[in-house]
């Protein structure tokens, strides 16, 4: 339903376009949603604020004490003088800049969920933001925008909005040609999250990872999965080596409410955070994942002292570290009911020496459940198809399913998007391992073997069509005519050309 003066998605994402005319020419594109997504974040928290208290305010107001009390027993506190507006009105003072950073440090020291979140931002730095004069103007510039009367994020204007994960997909759409295409290595549309969370069809108890979880949306979306049923008993889990995206996803878990999420910061090949005892991979009954395409170094000159073992059936080549995420997902996996489906260019489907290794292995150990091929351009950063595979454990054939889902979607002026009947479609087909002419088709593994592990998805689901048999009189007769009305027409240029004196 939609609320009254509702602000909308198009609306919250024109006036960040708007504020990004603050950091042009001054910082890499690649760095200004880092900045507009964190006062963002404040903006959201300070209207969130004011909207609790004066709803608090009417139940305890002849009681101050009592109030104070209540609110600091809040999931969040926004100290005295730490919010936005207090920072707007303050925002001609010399030393904005440094109030900004205050402001958000005392934020995490009364908020501990949200402890580092800002570590990687200051809104102080000369080397960043310029010299001071030219810093305050920035910064007060910056706090206007927000102060538009259309960015009032009151819970009740907003709904159900998803607007931090919204607005990073705006900002990373925009800035496609540069920042964005760098980010694009860890950003999943927001369809593309939509399927996988379908696919995993998550159940009440059980525990969901993402080992490079960007943003946090995917681990989102497949927790929404359960919520939109009323069911809270679920619980997430990620890790991402970018300090910044580790940032964004702490906040967009903080803003749905998910504040027993745990999200760690580091590299999951080389330093895998979520560990039981010290000692062992934590085990996860779903695993949602858009690794990095074919990362180069990886790691792979440690792979093979490994002290978790993922890498025992072959170390991935160097230069593509596809089969290095696929191997730690599948050792990340509970070993009697995890599954996962993770996002991956089309080489891993096919490439030969040390892959093809480790995909036979994966295939005779009867992991693999589906191989869903999608439609090209869905990504930020490249147009290459892309496809998702779904490992699982406990199953109770050899088949595998195969889907060409590459042909339906909806085109549009940048990137195309999956429409919500494409995404049914999939889920259906792949559930209920539905066999469709020219679109999926269920595969014993003895076919696999026979065609040595390559999963190139045309090998399977045979797409071919036939074209219009040709009527070759048909032709040869429009063939004259055309002839004839070319000789025509020649006839009747050289009337005309005579007629000028021209011939």
């Amino acid at each position: 339903m939609t609320l009254p003066f509702a602000v909308s998605q198009d609306e919250i994402n024109k006036i960040l376009w708007k504020a990004c005319d603050t950091f042009r020419g001054t910082i890499d594109p690649s760095e200004y949603k880092d900045y507009i997504l964190v006062m963002l974040f404040l903006k959201y928290i300070s209207d969130t604020w004011n909207e609790h208290y004066e709803q608090l305010k009417t139940e305890y107001g002849d009681d101050p004490e009592r109030l104070q009390r209540r609110l600091e027993r809040e999931r969040f506190y926004l100290p005295e003088g730490q919010s936005y507006y207090d920072l707007y009105n303050n925002r001609d003072k010399d030393n904005i800049g440094e109030r900004i950073n205050k402001a958000l440090d005392a934020i995490e020291e009364k908020n501990k969920k949200l402890e580092g979140v800002f570590r990687n931002i200051d809104f102080n730095s000369d080397s960043k933001l310029g010299q001071t004069r030219e810093r305050n103007v920035r910064l007060k510039n910056l706090l206007q925008d927000f102060a538009d009367p259309r960015l009032d994020l009151r819970p009740s204007r907003i709904g159900n909005l998803d607007v931090i994960g919204n607005a990073y997909e705006y900002l990373i759409a925009n800035f496609a040609a540069g920042a964005g295409k760098k980010a694009g290595e860890f950003y999943t549309p927001a369809e593309v999250s939509e399927l996988l969370a379908e696919l995993m069809n998550p159940q009440p108890g059980e525990r969901i990872y993402d080992p490079t979880c960007g943003s946090g949306s995917l681990l989102i979306k497949t927790g929404n999965q359960l919520l939109k049923k009323g069911i809270q008993n679920f619980s997430l889990f990620g890790q991402d080596i970018n300090g910044s995206t580790w940032a964004l996803s702490k906040m967009n878990m903080f803003l749905h409410g998910l504040d027993s999420a745990r999200i760690e910061w580091g590299d999951t090949i080389r330093n895998p955070k979520l560990l039981h005892d010290g000692q062992t991979l934590m085990r996860f009954d779903v695993v949602v994942a858009n690794p990095p395409f074919s990362l180069d170094k990886w790691g792979a000159e440690d792979a093979a002292d490994d002290p978790f073992r993922r890498f025992h059936r072959g170390v991935p080549p160097k230069s593509k570290g596809d089969y290095a995420f696929i191997s730690h997902i599948i050792e990340s996996m509970h070993p009697q009911r995890g599954r996962a489906g993770i996002v991956v260019p089309h080489g891993v489907l096919f490439r030969g020496s040390s892959e093809g290794s480790i995909r036979q292995k994966l295939i005779e150990e009867n992991l693999l459940d589906a191989v869903i091929g999608l439609p090209s351009n869905l990504f930020f950063g490249t147009g290459i198809p892309a496809a998702i595979l779904v490992f699982r454990h406990g199953k109770t054939d050899t088949s595998t399913v195969f889907i060409d889902a590459s042909r339906e979607y909806q085109e549009g002026k940048n990137q195309n998007k999956l429409r919500d009947t494409d995404i049914q479609k999939i889920v259906d087909t792949y559930l209920n391992r539905t066999e469709i002419e020219k679109y999926s088709k269920v595969v014993p593994v003895q076919e696999i073997r026979d065609n040595d592990y390559n999963l190139n998805i045309p090998r399977y689901v045979d797409t071919f069509e036939e074209e219009a048999e040709i009527d070759v009189a048909a032709v040869q007769q429009e063939i004259e005519l055309l002839e004839e009305q070319l000789q025509e027409t020649r006839g009747k240029l050289q009337g005309y050309l005579k007629e000028l004196g021209l011939v």
